[in-house]
């Protein structure tokens, strides 16, 4: 999809498909079960929720593109957001107690953007275009903040105290989530207003944005892109149980239920920003892939916790010694990557090799 021209049809159908899906399945009480008929409803309920996410982010593009850099950025990445926020939510705190769930999202999510993503990016942009500028000052407020809210969410839980195992306490998963929340709020802040130079690049050659969209289109695209947010957050239950049944049914490890959700949420963010790639804008596409990944660790954990603690459910947070290692080399990676300020294919290259590694492992651990 795109934010200019004329509105798709798409844009507009599959969250009324969504809308009307969810008010059958609550007027008829229907209860999904690995049959026939399951695997046609399951099929159908990936393809209207994928297109329902797919049009959440095409009207935060409409907007973006009207309220411009780097504010509309970060309105996609805070839609992606509230998409990931419940299905996590729906899925960790459902009838079957999941606590490693949004350890698992989150750490998933990490590394497709800040390997997967960032690689792709990186390595068609050089190929189009051989080197490719990004802005040290951003790339260095971006990973500065990741790094230290990874590291506190993930990494230090394995290494305290007060309570055995990958877990806070109940005072320290408060004071830990008012602490990225604060990270957070500072780092928008910093991004949109003190230091708003340090995230926006002008290239030369780049097409032109064309004249401002009429107003009747704007409020068309919020209306639409609330309706879209609400169809998944609707759907979020039935989709869990849909997570559930494949993950039994193929016998994946717990992890994989993680990899579905990350990968739901960031394709169609992953799109604009391969996208943006292809055009030699690599900053919008940096800006896409590191903001989605600091708004994940910063809004999902604190969200999360805040259901667990209302739902009486247990949170994991801790991540095992191979999944930590796999986050240092990526922390390492991200700074030899962005350190200059010039990327190239090898840089790509090496961050798709560490992808790679991640999702083999998640099936071969």
């Amino acid at each position: 999809m795109s934010a200019r021209g004329p509105m798709p049809k798409s844009a507009w159908i599959f969250p009324l498909l969504a809308v009307l899906l969810f008010a059958a399945v609550t007027a008829t009480g229907y209860s999904f079960s690995p049959s026939a008929g399951g695997v046609l409803f399951a099929v159908m309920l990936l393809v209207i929720l994928f297109g329902t996410v797919f049009a959440a982010v095409h009207h935060a593009e409409v907007i973006a593109h009207r309220i411009g850099e780097p504010y509309g950025t970060l309105l996609l990445t805070l839609s992606v957001t509230i998409i990931e926020v419940a299905l996590i939510a729906t899925l960790m705190l459902g009838e079957k107690e999941v606590p490693t769930l949004a350890r698992d999202t989150v750490f998933a999510v990490v590394m497709i953007v800040c390997n997967g993503l960032v690689g792709i990016c990186i390595f068609i942009g050089g190929l189009s275009y051989r080197e490719q500028d990004v802005q040290v000052s951003g790339a260095n407020v971006y990973l500065s903040v990741l790094f230290t809210i990874a590291t506190i969410t993930l990494i230090l839980p394995n290494y305290t105290l007060t309570t055995p195992g990958p877990i806070y306490s109940e005072a320290q998963l408060e004071v830990v989530s008012v602490v990225t929340i604060l990270l957070y709020g500072v780092f928008l802040y910093t991004q949109t207003s003190r230091h708003r130079d340090y995230f926006v690049r002008d290239v030369a050659g780049l097409a032109d944005d064309g004249a401002p969209m009429p107003a009747r289109e704007l409020a068309l695209s919020v209306i639409l892109l609330l309706v879209s947010l609400l169809a998944v957050v609707l759907l979020a239950k039935k989709f869990s149980v849909v997570v559930d049944a494949a993950t039994a049914a193929i016998g994946a490890p717990a992890a994989f239920a993680g990899v579905v959700v990350a990968l739901l949420i960031l394709l169609p963010e992953s799109v604009a920003a391969v996208s943006a790639a292809r055009k030699n804008d690599l900053q919008k596409s940096i800006n896409l892939a590191l903001g989605s990944s600091l708004a994940t660790i910063g809004l999902t954990v604190p969200a999360v916790a805040i259901a667990a603690f209302t739902m009486d459910k247990r949170l994991e947070l801790g991540l095992n010694q191979q999944n930590t290692v796999e986050l240092v080399l990526t922390f390492a990676l991200s700074m030899l990557t962005f350190g200059t300020g010039r990327t190239n294919i090898l840089f790509g290259l090496v961050h798709m090799v560490v992808f790679a590694i991640f999702v083999f492992l998640v099936f071969v651990p």
